[in-house]
């Protein structure tokens, strides 16, 4: 049996999972991504010090067994909201690359959601007129998404 695929130097099995909202713990993180392959492993972070000593840093890295599965989970979950606030996935390798790169794919957040979450509150908490904003941002990105690619299947 070919055990190559479990070892991952390059971190091409492994997704950063960002922009976690706080009521999202580690249980409900592998549900949400368990669809799309078999988790190996699963690092969710906390606050170990300071004022906010136990609470969920807000990002989180997955594992998976293959690289086409991290690939698959990453196509399916960037960007799809959870508890209100849309995900950002990436291959662990991507993390800093992404934000050199001046290539913005097709699923980019809003500009409206990236400003949030740089100007947000520290409490992670949106406002009702801010959920609304966003769903309405991400309902335009989506509009806009299905006209550049009108075969692309509705989910």
């Amino acid at each position: 049996m070919d055990t190559g695929g479990f070892v991952d130097e390059k971190g091409e099995n492994r997704l950063y999972v960002g922009n976690l909202d706080l009521r999202i713990n580690e249980a409900s993180l592998i549900k949400m991504f368990s669809p799309y392959g078999k988790i190996i492993s699963e690092d969710f972070l906390w606050h170990t010090r300071g004022p906010k000593r136990g609470e969920p840093r807000g990002y989180a890295f997955i594992q998976y067994s293959l690289k086409e599965e991290a690939e698959l989970a990453k196509e399916k979950m960037h960007g799809r909201l959870a508890c209100g606030r849309p995900l950002v996935v990436r291959l662990a390798s991507e993390k800093h690359l992404e934000d050199s790169s001046h290539d913005h794919s097709k699923r980019s957040l809003p500009e409206g959601n990236r400003t949030r979450f740089v100007n947000g509150s520290s409490s992670g908490q949106m406002s009702r007129d801010e959920k609304v904003t966003a769903i309405k941002n991400k309902l335009k990105a989506l509009e806009e998404d299905e006209k550049r690619d009108p075969k692309k299947q509705k989910i």
